[in-house]
């Protein structure tokens, strides 16, 4: 007969085993349904819509059983208080956290959740097209209301709308960057980038803005082509990825597949190239997580705010770098030769440019950028709060643009309609912010052990990804968000040193 202590070791074992099935299944499940996403902007007839609608709401309702399972239940339990390796600890906590949240909403309100939000996107879609805010709104609605119903079950005691920031499931999910840090942030940039931009807007310096746009057309095809040299250069693994068009860029995928998507302008080479740069951050974080862990959290990306600061970082602090232009212009002239006479520095000025007029989020400058993310989350926010309808959405997107932008969208396209994220997710937006932040704190950090210019220079770029890979991308959800920025940086998350680059890089281009 075992002892009591074999007895409980089994058990152990047993429970650990049992919480590695369940995480696996759910995670394969999300995985399933990126590929279905990744489809139904690339690949699907117009037709497909509905059924695909009804696919996805399969695979959430899937993912929810297996989430709320009784045998993981029991699994957790029986873990509490067992002695457990470091990285057993943490998929633990990880997987009880979305058992302890998705257990506390009803299935039918998680099922109103899957079947509103699974056909939301083929919605904004038509609706982007008519470029018509009325013809989404009823969506939007449904989205906002399911969403506030699901807060109230998870945490009726608090906020709504933190609930929804802090406690959701997946891979939208932000964990353990608390609301306060956010305001913190948005506070900081408010405070430094209006003024920021209003003395940019009254500079009198002379950049080379328009050294793309002069020399359009440029053949679609050709971009394409551009793209994936792009992706070359960088240290893309094509064993691992592939490159597509879709009308909004986006990176799915697994350690072993990630689909990339890019859009294309013949005004300008720049959508194409700035959408797959941004795009490549995220594919390298996902290549970089641990491929033995696939299917537990330590195999999982630490959040969509960490999965952004991978992105902007090579969005911008290496892609608008003076370094990858001097690098990178002879391979764009090869594929445009009426860019013969655009110097490395006219580029540099061109992608740098702070807009007068810009509408459009991921066309934006690295200033105006978080404007756009500012008054999206105060639209989020009186939503939820019920301060406004979803009728109310264009007038306040449109003053809040005149506020911080000086602009006023031209039709609803330009404006709330821009983005597909509220086909599914409230908050929606704020991870990008917080990304941007963190990219610039891991940006600082690198530069005391690497000569990062003279890297990306000479196109250099293995030392970088293993820099960004061991303090970063190998740890999947080892360690909590502000346990993992505070180890790769030394500090907490905080916006100061992406206000200093941004004072430093935009002062000494607009002679400020």
């Amino acid at each position: 007969m075992a002892t009591n202590s074999q007895e409980d070791d089994l058990s152990t074992e047993a429970a650990f085993e049992t919480v590695l099935e369940k995480s696996k299944r759910i995670l394969d499940l999300e995985k399933a349904d990126f590929m279905l996403r990744w489809d139904s902007d690339v690949m699907m007839p117009e037709g497909g819509g509905p059924a695909r609608a009804s696919q996805r709401s399969s695979i959430a309702a899937a993912q929810h059983r297996y989430r709320t399972d009784e045998d993981l239940g029991r699994a957790l339990k029986i873990l509490e208080d067992a002695e457990l390796t470091r990285d057993q600890v943490a998929i633990v906590r990880e997987v009880r956290r979305e058992y302890d949240v998705e257990t506390s909403v009803p299935s039918e309100v998680q099922d109103r959740i899957s079947e509103v939000t699974s056909g939301a996107h083929e919605d904004w879609k038509r609706a982007k097209e008519a470029k018509d805010w009325s013809a989404f709104a009823p969506t939007m609605e449904r989205v906002v209301d399911a969403w506030a119903e699901w807060a109230d079950h998870v945490d009726p005691d608090n906020d709504p709308f933190e609930t929804l920031w802090t406690k959701r499931s997946g891979y939208h999910a932000q964990r353990y960057v608390d609301l306060e840090t956010v305001d913190q942030i948005f506070d900081t940039l408010r405070e430094e980038l209006v003024p920021l931009i209003a003395e940019i807007h009254d500079s009198d310096a002379d950049l080379a803005t328009d050294a793309f746009t002069a020399n359009d057309p440029y053949d679609v095809d050709a971009q394409h082509s551009l793209c994936e040299d792009t992706l070359d250069l960088l240290g893309v693994d094509w064993d691992r990825a592939r490159l597509d068009e879709a009308p909004h860029p986006f990176s799915y995928g697994t350690q072993y597949d990630v689909r990339i998507s890019t859009r294309f302008s013949e005004a300008t080479p720049m959508v194409a190239l700035q959408g797959v740069l941004h795009e490549f951050g995220h594919t390298a974080y996902t290549h970089g997580l641990p491929q033995d862990h696939y299917g537990d959290p330590i195999g999982e990306p630490r959040g969509l705010g960490v999965h952004e600061s991978q992105s902007r970082f090579f969005e911008n602090h290496v892609g608008r770098s003076e370094p990858f232009w001097e690098l990178f212009m002879p391979t764009l002239r090869e594929h445009f030769p009426q860019l013969a006479d655009v110097s490395p520095q006219e580029a540099y000025e061109a992608v740098n440019q702070v807009y007068d007029d810009n509408y459009i989020r991921v066309e934006a400058d690295e200033l105006t950028y978080h404007m756009h993310i500012i008054l999206r989350t105060e639209v989020e926010r009186a939503l939820v709060a019920g301060e406004i309808g979803v009728e109310d959405v264009p007038e306040m997107w449109a003053d809040k643009t005149d506020e911080y932008l000086g602009i006023r969208p031209e039709n609803d396209a330009q404006g709330p309609l821009q983005d597909p994220h509220w086909a599914g997710q409230i908050p929606a937006f704020i991870t990008y912010t917080i990304g941007s932040v963190l990219a610039a704190q891991l940006d600082a950090k690198m530069r005391e052990d690497l000569a990062v210019d003279d890297l990306i220079r000479t196109g250099e770029f293995e030392p970088i990804h293993d820099w960004m890979t061991e303090r970063i991308r190998r740890h999947g959800q080892r360690y909590r968000t502000d346990e993992l920025i505070e180890r790769a940086t030394g500090e907490p998350l905080t916006a100061e040193y992406f206000v200093d680059y941004a004072r430093e890089k935009y002062g000494e281009l607009y002679d400020l």
